[in-house]
């Protein structure tokens, strides 16, 4: 590594105690540690205690380095390799990993999100679609998946199905079974409706028209929000690369817990990585830095 970080030297030439002509003629081109060294040597107590410090003290690397400065961040991060950039993502504030979503394309963004477990998707979704939408959007075969579920049990479909206006449930029935229930009640309709052998019932679900599926599949999701997980995650990130821009989309992406933004940032390539963390807190970046490379200090101190 042959690291330059332009040095504060008028912070380094106070704190030493060192005129203005002095400095110039002695240590104008003269690195961090040479100077500290030569001062050192020449008695100055100060200079003496600063060498004891350089490479434990936080807040004296953040002053003689400007590490507030993203450009020396930069600099300093664009030499480490893709594992060591990720050592910082942990104590990077949501904000700013968030910000880093944003060099991502759209159609990355929806292969990412479909990676996501169902839960953490679904919640993302909510905080860019109402229940109502999300319904409407979804095609007949989602919703057609949705009630035919496994997950989902038979007693619950026939309560809410009781919501239906009748006609449409006796229409459905008379279609299936090929006789007339009309001046049945919403009760004995449904009940009708759950006698009905394995494949009938699994037909009749999917016989229902869009309007009535969506009406049953809201009315079923606003009492158990998990069933939205058994959309398909494409059929999801179809309707948010319709409806939504990239923007939105990652802001919505806040709700899904921080472990999983991470592993989506870890994605992107160095430079950017770097620029993602120059955004990080600067005392929390000055310590990670000389706790798990202090090599790279000692690089810099020595240019």
């Amino acid at each position: 590594m042959s690291l330059v970080i332009d040095s504060n030297l008028e912070y380094l030439q106070n704190i030493l105690h060192i005129s203005n002509v002095t400095f110039e003629e002695k240590y104008a081109d003269m690195s961090v540690e040479d100077i500290i060294e030569a001062e050192a040597a020449a008695g100055n107590q100060y200079a003496i205690e600063l060498a004891q410090e350089l490479t434990s003290n936080t807040s004296l690397i953040m002053e003689l380095f400007d590490l507030a400065d993203t450009e020396n961040k930069y600099m300093i991060l664009r030499e480490l390799t893709s594992q060591q950039l990720q050592v910082f993502l942990p104590e990077m504030e949501e904000k700013d990993l968030l910000q880093g979503l944003l060099f991502f394309t759209q159609d990355k963004l929806m292969k990412m999100l479909e990676e996501l477990p169902p839960e953490q998707l679904v919640n993302t979704v909510f905080e860019m679609f109402s229940q109502e939408e999300i319904v409407k959007f979804m095609p007949d075969e989602q919703l057609n998946k949705f009630l035919t579920s496994s997950e989902i049990d038979k007693n619950k479909i026939l309560k809410h199905m009781q919501s239906i206006p009748e006609e449409y449930v006796a229409q459905v029935l008379e279609q299936i079974t090929g006789e007339s229930h009309e001046n049945m009640n919403s009760y004995d309709l449904s009940k009708k409706f759950g006698e009905l052998n394995p494949l009938e019932y699994k037909d009749a679900l999917m016989a229902f028209q869009p309007t009535q599926k969506q009406q049953l599949v809201l009315s079923l999701g606003k009492e158990h929000e998990e069933w939205f997980q058994l959309f398909d995650a494409d059929a999801y990130t179809k309707i948010i690369n319709r409806e939504k821009q990239q923007p939105e989309v990652v802001k919505a992406m806040s709700v899904i817990e921080p472990e999983y933004i991470q592993n989506m940032i870890k994605e992107l390539p160095n430079d950017l990585l770097s620029l993602v963390i120059t955004q990080m807190d600067t005392e929390q970046f000055s310590e990670i830095l000389m706790n798990e490379f202090p090599e790279v200090i000692a690089d810099i101190i020595m240019k």
